[in-house]
């Protein structure tokens, strides 16, 4: 980073200026470094929402949402969904660089064999009500992994960090397909060691105890690289989250909890599923016309759910590798007429080709493919955050373990900016007045 560049801030107020060094990273525009703001002004910035302000500096993800480009350690992700594996984009994005054949076989080695869950979690999984959400489900099991792992929670030990980092990555699909299972009232199923990582989560979600699962490739491929393009994604409201809690020195079990609290909110992780329930509303391909039109409408409340994106001003980089995987999958199962399926392609279809949406590049993105191709796999809508959470907790651990590196790292402190009453006097309560 550079700082030999300043800009000039005028107080109209004062006459006064102040001179604030400028900074560039490897990508992307500069930042003004505002540290020293309050020190030397008296003012604060304010940013509702932090969409100008740089939180932190990190090497990690680098997002262009006009150019349409997503970066994971400067790896572009067309190239890393086309050739890598989701155990590999792990190691990339925790370790810095992508591995060779014998750090990936370790890697793999010591993630398959974390995978198993302490057996007293089967219990606590219990105490949750069968219809209780997954999301719910999540939030309390992740976050009492702590109370099971506590031999590794030093934060300022690298070789802790990593471990729980490991120790996230393995446990979390098995949490979700116990999670599944305990929901349809059937038995847990084991992670064999045996299996590739996504296999493994599909036949412990699928797979019957009764009899051996079939795994097929198409599907197994379809949703490691699902897994791939939600790893990480910058500093979203999710990792922010991650980050902030990290930030007062909190176990990552702990923080990682914070981030799926996070993901639940329907602004951040539900879409995918919100795709879902818009098609079922429009029911029927012949209504597409009337939906486009009411969604063209500024004074209609209805919207078209996994169509743009605030990032991307362009084409979601990761909806056109996605949209190809959509349709290998229905292909595959033959649902290519299966009435909902159907109308999703044909609102695609629409989409793509219609001057509104062209104009306003409203295009298609990942979660409206996401949502169908979890669909087609037998995923239970209710359960896409929870598919959306075991890709980015690689993403969220990562960033959690480059803050707690950083030497710069401090307790996160956002400031305000006050709209409340002046001082005032606490009067006697017989001469209040009524409100």
């Amino acid at each position: 980073m550079n700082n030999k560049r300043h800009y000039t801030l005028n107080d109209d107020n004062s006459s006064s200026s102040y001179s604030l060094p400028l900074l560039s990273g490897s990508l992307g525009p500069d930042v003004v470094d505002m540290r020293s703001l309050y020190r030397e002004s008296g003012l604060f910035a304010f940013d509702p929402g932090f969409t100008s302000t740089a939180s932190c500096a990190s090497k990690i993800t680098y997002i262009d949402g006009e150019a349409g480009i997503l970066l994971y350690r400067g790896y572009p992700i067309e190239q890393l969904a086309e050739s890598c594996s989701f155990l590999e984009v792990c190691y990339l994005l925790l370790y810095g660089d992508l591995p060779n054949e014998d750090e990936l076989d370790g890697f793999v080695h010591r993630v398959t064999y974390h995978t198993l869950l302490h057996d007293q979690l089967n219990y606590f999984l219990k105490g949750f009500r069968r219809d209780a959400h997954p999301m719910a489900i999540m939030v309390g099991v992740v976050g009492a992994l702590s109370a099971f792992y506590h031999d590794a929670l030093d934060i300022n030990s690298q070789e802790d960090r990593d471990l729980s980092a490991i120790r996230i990555i393995a446990k979390i699909p098995t949490i979700i397909a116990m999670t599944y299972k305990y929901s349809i009232g059937l038995p847990f199923l084991f992670p064999r060691n045996d299996l590739g990582y996504v296999e493994n989560f599909m036949r412990m979600m699928f797979g019957n105890p009764c009899e051996e699962y079939r795994q097929n490739p198409v599907l197994v491929r379809a949703l490691d690289r699902i897994l791939v393009l939600h790893a990480d994604h910058e500093q979203n409201a999710s990792t922010s989250t991650v980050r902030l809690a990290g930030s007062s020195g909190a176990n990552p079990y702990a923080c990682l909890t914070s981030g799926i609290a996070c993901l639940w909110g329907p602004a951040h992780g539900g879409a995918n599923e919100a795709v879902l329930n818009m098609l079922q509303e429009i029911g029927d391909s012949s209504n597409i016309g009337q939906y486009i039109e009411k969604a063209k409408d500024k004074n209609d409340p209805f919207r078209l759910m996994g169509f743009g994106h605030r990032v991307y001003k362009n084409y979601d980089p990761r909806a056109k590798l996605i949209r190809q995987t959509c349709h290998e999958v229905l292909d595959e199962l033959g649902l290519k007429d299966d009435p909902l399926f159907k109308l999703a392609m044909e609102l695609e279809r629409i989409a793509l080709e219609d001057d509104y949406f062209i104009d306003k590049k409203l295009y298609p993105n990942v979660d409206f493919y996401s949502g169908i191709v979890l669909k087609a796999l037998g995923v239970p809508s209710n359960m896409f955050t929870a598919m959306f959470a075991m890709g980015r907790s690689v993403g969220w651990i990562a960033h959690w373990d480059e803050m707690i590196a950083d030497p710069e790292q401090k307790i996160g402190r956002p400031r305000q900016l006050y709209t409340g009453e002046p001082r005032r006097n606490v009067e006697p309560i017989a001469v209040r007045k009524h409100h």
